[in-house]
This record gives C-alpha cells, structure tokens and sequence, in this order.
C-alpha cells in the first residue's frame, strides 16, 4: 500500500486509528474529533450543518428530525479540503445520520476524488461490533497484530466485571437516559454495558437505536440508579441540563433522586462512542452500579452525583 492518508469522519474511528499507532497518517478528521488530544490539530473535513450551540435540547431534537425528514444532510463535508488531502482511506460509518455523515455524504466526497480510496464502515451495535470494527481498521492498515492485542486486553477487562457481577443476589434498576428533552433511553451496546456491570435497565434497547419514551414509563419502572449521559455531550455540557431534569413531575420523590444516586457522566468520551474506551465506560458503570465491589481509578471529570453534589 502506498502511504496512508487517512480522513476519518467519526470520532470513534479516529480514537481507533491512534489506538493502533496510526495518528501521523491520519490527515483530516471531524469537528467531534477530540480525543487524544493531538486529534485536534488535524485538519476539519466535516462540519454540522445546524448551528446546535444555539440551541436548546427540545431545538436540537426538533431541527434534526426535520432535516432526516426532509432528507437533508446533517453535515457538511469540505469538499476542496478533501480534495487537497487526497486521502488513500476513508473512515466512516451509516449507523446514526445524528453521529456522523454516512452514505450520502460520502457518496457526494467520493465523486469529487480523482482517485478513490478505499473505505472502512464502522457500525455497530455491540461490544462485540466494536471490537470487530477495531480489527477491520487493523486489516486494512497493515496493523492487524496491534488490533488482535487491543481486543484480547478489552476482552479481558470486560471479563473481569462481568465476573464479579455474574453471581450477585440481586441487579438495581437502572435507567441510562440519553436525552433529556425529549426523553430517550439507551440503546446499542449501552443496555449491555450496564448487564456486565451488574445492573437492570428494562428500558434500554439492547442492539439497536435508543428511543424516545414517555417520562411516565421511567416512573413506572422506578429505577434505583439513573445515569445521565446525554448522547454528543461531555460532562460540562451535561451539568447544564440539570434544572430541566429537576423540573421533570415527580422528580424529588424519585427513587434514584432520594438514594442520592443521580450521575451525569462524559457520554462522549465513555458511551455514546463505539470506540476504545466503552471499555472504561463499562468500568465506570460498574463503579457507579457497585461502587463497593469497584474502585475508579479513571479521571475525576468522567462523572458527577447530581443528587448530591457534594459525593
């Protein structure tokens, strides 16, 4: 293969490239490509299309159902900037239209290149996926042995959670709640971090898209543990929306409010990626769900009691 240049349009891809020793050829990233942090200096290839920053959640959730509706990207790629990297590899994905550009955007950058490059799909919908995914990159990058390593540690990591959890006496309940306004629960690979670290969240939509639902259905199931974890927010972000949940009807007598077991976490980093580090998110979870059976040794901004702020 000739020297790669890559352009990955997917934060978790990107995370994935640098896993695997890939980050100086990696030569154009999206607007969400943040971490590590040398992903930052790369140049911006995609952009979104809506201006979200000026936005409330109920604007956001507004805006981009109408744009899918009405068939409109959700994205803009800089055609004359893909160009002048000439990448050799593209990587993308056509899970979420929300998460990234997918099919038709790509389908519109590939026409304008003199030279196609070879393109690497990452959609999952599992642990499993993802590690998958990993190795796919891997393949098409000369990098399979470093690839075949990334899985069996994640594998081994996500083994010894599940094997503290796998006999306990009894699973809280558990509600990941993705969105705020309107509600939505977790789907994907979330509902299956939350089994491996030891909890219940019959709510969740295990495999595939997390959905909107009615805030009468979380009170019905009377989760013991909520985690906050607004999908395309990092926990900042996410500590802003706290007025909005404390004004949701019947919050205060809420059953996670009262135990004081509230969390809102950096989704992005450790969720709502299908990329690397699901694996400490899974970990954190477990912290979160179990905290006398697991420690959290990860960084102190990864989450926050927002029952009681003060833990």
């Amino acid at each position: 293969m000739n020297e790669l240049r890559i352009v990955s349009f997917l934060p978790a891809a990107t995370e994935m490239a640098y896993a695997l020793g890939l980050g100086s050829q990696v030569v154009g990233v999206s607007h969400e490509c943040d971490f590590p942090p040398e992903a930052r200096s790369k140049p911006v290839v995609v952009r979104p299309a809506l201006a979200l920053e000026k936005m409330s959640l109920r604007e956001i959730n507004a805006a981009v159902s109408e744009r899918l509706r009405n068939g409109q990207s959700l994205y803009q790629v800089d055609e004359n900037l893909l160009r002048q990297l000439r990448p050799n590899l593209i990587l993308t994905q056509n899970l979420c239209q929300v998460c990234a550009p997918s099919g038709n955007e790509l389908a519109v950058a590939l026409r304008l290149l003199q030279t196609k490059p070879e393109v690497v799909w990452m959609s999952p919908h599992s642990l499993e996926e993802i590690h998958q995914n990993l190795l796919s990159l891997g393949q098409a990058t000369g990098r399979v042995a470093a690839a075949e390593a990334h899985i069996a540690s994640a594998r081994a990591r996500l083994e010894r959670i599940a094997g503290r959890t796998r006999n306990l006496p009894r699973r809280p309940r558990v509600f990941c709640m993705e969105w705020a306004d309107p509600i939505y629960c977790a789907g994907h690979w979330v509902p299956e971090m939350v089994e491996l670290a030891g909890g219940i969240d019959t709510l969740a939509r295990k495999g595939a898209d997390s959905g909107r639902i009615q805030w009468e259905d979380v009170l019905k199931w009377s989760p013991e543990i909520l985690i906050f974890s607004p999908c395309g927010f990092h926990l900042e972000a996410a500590l802003q929306q706290i007025s909005h949940l404390e004004s949701l009807p019947g919050w205060a007598e809420f059953p996670a409010v009262r135990n004081g077991r509230v969390y809102a976490v950096d989704a992005d980093s450790y969720f709502a990626r299908p990329g690397p580090r699901v694996v400490e998110g899974t970990e954190l979870l477990a912290h979160l769900i179990h905290p006398d059976l697991f420690p959290w040794h990860g960084p102190v901004d990864a989450f926050r009691n927002i029952s009681n702020p003060t833990n």
